[in-house]
């Protein structure tokens, strides 16, 4: 054997020096050479394949997909739609953790400052864009995290406690400037999409109501069916029943056509309002740097549960309808929004209560 078996590079002389003492400078020490190299190159190849086959097995454990609201709201009520959905199609489990305060932002932060792997996201409405251009948030709304998709978009109804002498939108705007300042309206946080869209009514009509944020949907809600506030703009998934009940009154609603879960409702712009066209958005972020081949089919999964008929049917039900995007246009949309609502509430003279 010749003495070069010894000599080669990248092989530790205290390893030559093992092989030397139990094989000696025989052809068995060099196939134990060979057979020690070819084990050390499976375990390189295995090293370098192990974080892509754990990411092609994405989900491997339950998923936590927080909501920055407490329960009761529309925020609440579309995430129990959708994560048994995620569930069922991926076989683990979707918890829905609601991480309420600080008008959205602390369930926020806690999502941007989660491991970017995928098991950590979070379900939010336009207050994503809307909270920063009010108040200083411990995270950018864009750069901190990573869209995923759109899942629906709703319209706002405007409805009244019933004590209210008001039967329609005319009657409640002669109403209200009757009594400047002194009519309550609640909100699901100061700076939501819910707080913008009253001040533009007020600003249009020459309306004064005092404003009354709450920590998330659910809260507000209950103090307006209880008589607390008097006046309330949210989507329709969560009023629809009490305004069936007789709960609440509907006057009108945003948009430009009536909701088939409403049709007896007329819109704002029947009632001679335009410009009114505020809606509220809601989707599902990743922490930022989470890999894209895993943020891809996240959104591919939302997308085949938005499709089916069945869920698109709940949803219209609902008063809400299915808005998908990709990434990318769910990117687009944040930026696009951040613009939109800064013009809206300059023009407003909108400022967060302290």
């Amino acid at each position: 054997m010749s003495k070069s078996l010894f000599q080669n590079e990248g092989i530790h002389p205290l390893i030559l020096s093992y092989i030397r003492g139990h094989f000696g400078n025989s052809e068995m020490a060099f196939k134990f050479i060979n057979a020690a190299m070819r084990v050390l190159s499976v375990c390189i190849l295995m090293a370098i394949a192990g974080p892509a086959a754990t990411q092609q097995a994405y989900p491997n454990k339950p998923i936590r997909l927080i909501l920055p609201y407490p329960t009761g709201g529309s925020n609440d009520v579309l995430a129990r739609l959708l994560a048994p959905k995620l569930s069922e199609n991926w076989g683990q489990a979707v918890v829905v953790e609601n991480r309420a305060g600080g008008n959205s932002v602390i369930g926020t932060e806690a999502v941007a400052k989660s491991a970017p792997d995928g098991y950590t996201v979070l379900l939010t409405s336009n207050i994503h864009v809307t909270a920063p251009l009010l108040v200083v948030t411990p995270y950018d709304p864009v750069k901190d995290f990573a869209p995923i998709a759109s899942i629906a978009v709703s319209e706002f109804v405007l409805v009244v406690h019933p004590s209210l002498p008001v039967k329609n939108l005319q009657e409640f705007i002669a109403y209200a400037k009757s009594k400047p300042g002194q009519l309550d309206y609640a909100t699901p946080g100061a700076g939501s999409a819910n707080h913008l869209a009253v001040e533009l009514f007020n600003m249009m009509t020459g309306v004064k109501m005092q404003h009354i944020p709450y920590k998330g949907g659910g809260p507000a809600l209950v103090d307006v069916l209880g008589g607390q506030a008097k006046v309330y703009m949210n989507v329709p998934i969560s009023l629809i029943p009490h305004i069936r009940s007789g709960k609440l009154r509907a006057l009108a609603i945003s948009g430009q056509t009536r909701l088939p879960a409403l049709a007896e409702v007329p819109t704002l712009t029947e009632g001679g309002l335009t410009g009114t066209d505020v809606n509220v958005w809601y989707g599902v972020l990743a922490p930022a740097g989470t890999p894209k081949d895993i943020v891809a089919k996240i959104s591919t999964e939302i997308g085949r549960i938005l499709a089916t008929p069945a869920f698109r049917e709940k949803l219209d039900s609902q008063g809400m309808s299915v808005f998908t995007s990709t990434p990318e246009q769910f990117a687009a949309l944040i930026v696009r929004d951040l613009a939109r609502y800064a013009n809206i509430i300059k023009s407003a003279n909108i400022k967060l209560e302290q």
